[in-house]
């Protein structure tokens, strides 16, 4: 069996546990205090940092990998595209999604001086992206993605980080309530990210 060590706020944990349950998959979640972190988590990586993947002698860590490896080691549903060019289209907006919105994820979550300047560049990327959905379901057309999993949990803590969206934003919160509505989404939930959003 799968365990996945999770911090129950991350949104790079909160990635995984969505992949895992959209796969409806036998796996462990199991939840780590990001303030007081278990030292055995230093021990299985480097870095010190959750998502952590065990699965028997293989261990991974970074969100994207671990998804990227679950995906094709269970390949139903798929959320990669089976195509390399469209994969590869994916891979490079994912890396898109990591330098532009995700990195700023450490200083909205501290809530620093200048935290207004992060909120509006995460703010003005994410509308920059609402006109997709004028024309498609999600991101890559009509069929759920890596790449929606990749931008839910930043899209669920939006009113917890203080970022509100302009109203031209309107087609990508109507998106925003369809990942939100999916099963897979709801069960990865744990109950202090429920409690993020009204």
């Amino acid at each position: 069996m799968m365990n996945l060590y999770s911090g129950t706020t991350d949104p790079f944990s909160h990635r995984c546990r969505i992949v895992l349950f959209e796969k409806g998959m036998d796996f462990e979640v199991i939840d780590v205090d990001l303030y007081n972190k278990p030292e055995d988590i230093a021990v299985i990586n480097p870095y010190n940092r959750v998502p952590v993947l065990v699965d028997r002698d293989l261990v991974l860590y970074e969100s994207n990998i671990i998804n990227e490896y679950i995906d094709e080691r269970f390949p139903h549903p798929q959320l990669m595209p089976p195509d390399p060019i469209l994969r590869a289209r994916a891979r490079q907006l994912l890396h898109t999604f990591e330098q532009e919105l995700f990195a700023h994820i450490p200083a909205l979550e501290a809530n620093q001086k200048g935290v207004d300047k992060t909120r509006a560049h995460v703010r003005d990327h994410l509308t920059q992206l609402a006109p997709i959905f004028t024309k498609q379901k999600f991101m890559l057309g009509d069929e759920f993605s890596m790449l929606d999993v990749a931008v839910a949990p930043l899209l669920w803590r939006l009113e917890h980080y203080g970022i509100e969206l302009p109203k031209t934003a309107a087609p990508l919160m109507k998106y925003a309530e369809r990942i939100f509505s999916r099963q897979g989404f709801i069960d990865a939930l744990t109950p202090s990210e429920k409690v993020m959003r009204r």
